[in-house]
């Protein structure tokens, strides 16, 4: 795809606190575009603009002619606060409220890394506003009948965990599965590190283990749980806090606690980056142990990294293609591809990222390019196809 600006960049300040604000709309697709809110410190206009640009891809990789869900185009909003700090709940308000008007028609959104959907939710209502994803209410056939299916669903648990912090997770994990598979990988080989206990995360975890892979190290903020034989993944996630941090009175006697940064010591064959942008680059990356990355995260590997690793033999599954479910998750239910039920979705979105993996890899190898290039390849050619559809 060729460079090109975003369709609208936005940045906000906080007449508060100083803090700053972030959308930018990649791209419309019917006047709509799609993409998650994040609060981290440090938060920026470039990592914020990538963002956007990678929901457009995101979105694109899941376009079926003959489905109910049309993609959307890809933004993303940023704040640059953490989440801890006491003014965060503030500082979304007032940022939510000042751009009022890009919620309500053009840019539906949700949580992302620091920001939970209740959160939102919660203030959306205080601002008056029916939804966070309203401005693509005008697409459906019934938009009630759509709300109440989203609602039904975002009720829903499997195994005391909601389905909705479930999807984006299991997608991560059966991207996972099938590239071991499509890579040879035996199935001895299928030790797995997971950075990050959140949403995604915690799912991938859950669903990497119950594929029958040991879970041997995840990392939190707060530093690294690791266990050779596997961790108690259930237990973990059952005790974990809101923001994804492990409750470290239910580690068991065999399970070691190692130090913030240490993630990348713990010998694995897949690495499941699923917290923070950036976190492998040129410095670190001598120290991936594993033959398959799988990004969960946004935007988790330098190019500089992801090269260095391809030159020694390392699969990295891009973060566009690893972690679309929840997104496709969304829009798949909204728009009426599938029901609220938990096993329609989780066969939904084995398929659909089964499908989407392997293509890609297929594609990287015959024409000798890294994964990447095959999924971008593969967004130009179904951008060009939903531009044909629907022009601007």
């Amino acid at each position: 795809m060729t460079a090109r600006e975003p369709h609208l960049s936005i940045t906000w300040t906080d007449a508060e606190t100083g803090r700053r604000g972030f959308v930018v709309v990649d791209r419309l697709v019917r006047g709509v575009a799609s993409g998650g809110l994040r609060m981290r410190e440090g938060c920026t206009l470039d990592e914020v603009r990538g963002l956007a640009a990678g929901m457009t891809r995101k979105e694109a990789l899941h376009y079926e002619p003959g489905a109910r869900y049309i993609p959307l185009g890809g933004a993303k909003g940023g704040l640059d606060c953490s989440p801890h700090d006491p003014a965060a709940r503030g500082v979304l308000t007032r940022f939510l409220a000042a751009v009022r008007a890009i919620v309500e028609r053009h840019w539906t959104t949700g949580e992302d890394l620091g920001v939970r959907q209740e959160t939102i939710d919660e203030v959306v209502v205080e601002l008056g506003l029916d939804s966070s994803v309203q401005a693509v209410y005008p697409l459906l056939d019934n938009a009630d009948e759509a709300r109440a299916r989203l609602a039904k669903a975002f009720s829903i648990e499997v195994d005391g965990v909601a389905l909705p912090e479930l999807v984006g997770g299991l997608g991560v994990a059966q991207a996972a599965l099938t590239a071991m598979d499509r890579l040879g990988l035996p199935a001895a080989a299928r030790r797995a590190v997971v950075q990050g206990f959140g949403s995604m995360g915690g799912a991938t975890a859950r669903y990497l283990a119950r594929a029958g892979a040991l879970v041997v190290g995840i990392a939190d903020a707060d530093g690294v749980v690791a266990n050779p034989e596997g961790l108690d993944v259930e237990r973990l996630l059952h005790t974990r806090d809101p923001l994804g941090g492990l409750d470290r009175t239910q580690l068991r006697p065999a399970d070691r606690e190692l130090p913030p940064g240490s993630w990348l010591d713990v010998e694995c064959d897949v690495l499941v980056p699923a917290a923070v942008s950036y976190c492998l680059d040129e410095t670190n990356q001598h120290r991936v142990t594993a033959q398959l990355v799988v990004e969960a995260a946004n935007m988790p590997t330098t190019a500089g990294a992801e090269a260095a690793l391809a030159a020694r033999g390392v699969t990295v599954i891009p973060d566009f293609a690893a972690n679309s479910a929840t997104n496709a998750w969304w829009w798949w239910t909204l728009f009426g591809d599938i029901d609220a039920d938990a096993q329609q979705a989780e066969a939904k979105v084995r398929e659909a990222m089964d499908r989407i993996i392997t293509d890609l890899l297929a594609q990287a190898e015959a024409a000798a390019v890294s994964p990447r290039a095959a999924a971008q390849q593969v967004v130009d050619r179904k951008l060009a196809e939903i531009e044909l559809r629907y022009p601007a």
